[in-house]
């Protein structure tokens, strides 16, 4: 088999799983609601059709319908994001190892086995997101990836610790970071490896995760199998798949994804005038709160009267306090009721009413974090167009 078919495959050998042929639903294509917005939709193994922007890598949006199931969003629909092409086709589950080395008393080689019988195996409820979620919005537009608002997925992960294998290891003193590095890379020598880094407090905080589990099965190929970095909260730059290298470092990582990838300019809402570069920048981190309606799509059409409302919010962390509605563009706004709270890190399912009289409605959606955090009315832009979190707006007609 050669490599092109053998990028989209899974099947079982010996002891391992490798990627098998693709499966396309001819003739299905979704147009998303912004220029160039013509997405195939394509079923790769282990995932049913999908809205795929790139083949190669393969980077795959979930349809947003998928959002309004349930807050866990099902593996097989969960978004695929990956920076490199030379991305890993097979992988022996027995002979796999992560090595933890650097700044350490003593370097390890981790097998699936050991870090399962390492103190500390948990879960944890956790929203992944694209920095890049809903870049197709931004105006001025913007370069890169036009994804629409499916570049996120909520799921359980399932691992131990990253302090557990830090602790195993021993972190020697003066260690400041930790970096991460997969088993994914460039095709091309000149091109960076995709290698991303954490300071070391927040590495060993206990709620960073290498998880195996992702909804109480194995992670999907696509998602990372057999092992990924989960660092709640955060964007999914940082959630390194196929990982396979820990490296406690005793001075800041300078890869190329820290220093000059994934940075947001350095003021207070990431953002900038449009068309202008920032002074400073940093790297790119926390979520920030979002919101959305799940049962209405923008254009739709509804009966007149009480119209049911329902949808997701989330932040980077502090939870949800509250989520507001509006059926007039933002003039006035009522509470919504929160649904089963799964933690911090998760969706957050709301659900309203509202009465609608014939005619076109502008719906809104306000979500606000306990640590205060807000969306703002009107959008805000940066050059790498990161972090979208307008108040939405979905448009309806009741009749």
């Amino acid at each position: 088999m050669d490599r092109r078919s053998l990028l989209a495959a899974m099947a079982l050998g010996a002891g391992g799983r490798a990627l098998a042929p693709l499966r396309t639903e001819a003739g299905e294509t979704v147009t998303l609601p912004f220029g160039n917005g013509a997405r195939p939709l394509v079923a790769y193994p282990g995932k049913r059709p999908l809205l795929q922007m790139t083949a190669r890598p393969p980077q795959l949006e979930t349809p947003f319908a998928v959002f309004d199931e349930d807050a866990i969003t099902p593996n097989d629909a969960f978004f695929v994001r990956y920076h490199l092409a030379d991305i890993p086709t097979q992988i022996d589950r027995q002979a796999y190892r992560v090595a933890v080395t650097g700044h350490v008393e003593q370097s390890l080689e981790l097998s699936l086995a050991d870090l399962k019988a390492l103190p500390g195996q948990t879960e944890i409820v956790a929203v992944n997101q694209c920095s890049g979620n809903s870049r197709g919005f931004f105006e001025p537009r913007i370069a890169g990836g036009q994804l629409a608002n499916g570049a996120m997925g909520c799921a359980r992960w399932t691992g131990v610790p990253l302090k557990s294998v830090l602790d195993r290891a021993g972190v020697k003193a003066g260690a400041v970071q930790v970096s991460f590095g997969g088993l994914d890379g460039p095709v091309l020598p000149e091109t960076p490896d995709f290698a991303k880094a954490l300071p070391l407090d927040h590495a060993n905080d206990g709620e960073v995760l290498l998880a195996w589990g992702m909804n109480g099965q194995d992670l999907p190929w696509l998602n990372g199998f057999p092992l990924r970095l989960v660092v709640p909260g955060y964007y999914g730059t940082y959630w390194v798949k196929h990982l396979n290298a820990v490296t406690v470092l005793d001075k800041p990582f300078d890869g190329f994804w820290m220093t000059s990838a994934y940075r947001i300019p350095a003021n207070a809402c990431a953002c900038t005038e449009p068309g202008k570069a920032p002074d400073r920048t940093v790297p790119i981190g926390r979520f920030n709160v979002r919101s959305f309606v799940t049962n209405l799509a923008d254009g739709a059409q509804v009966k007149a009267g009480r119209v049911p409302l329902r949808g997701i919010a989330f932040d980077g962390g502090s939870g949800i306090r509250a989520v507001e509605t509006s059926t007039d563009d933002g003039k006035t706004w009522n509470p919504a009721r929160l649904g089963h709270d799964l933690g911090r890190y998760a969706f957050r399912v709301w659900n309203a009413e509202a009465d609608l009289p014939p005619g076109p409605h502008a719906l809104r959606v306000r979500a606000t974090g306990n640590d205060g955090g807000t969306q703002p009315m009107e959008p805000l832009w940066n050059p790498p167009g990161y972090m979208r979190n307008v108040v939405e707006t979905t448009r309806i007609r009741a009749a």
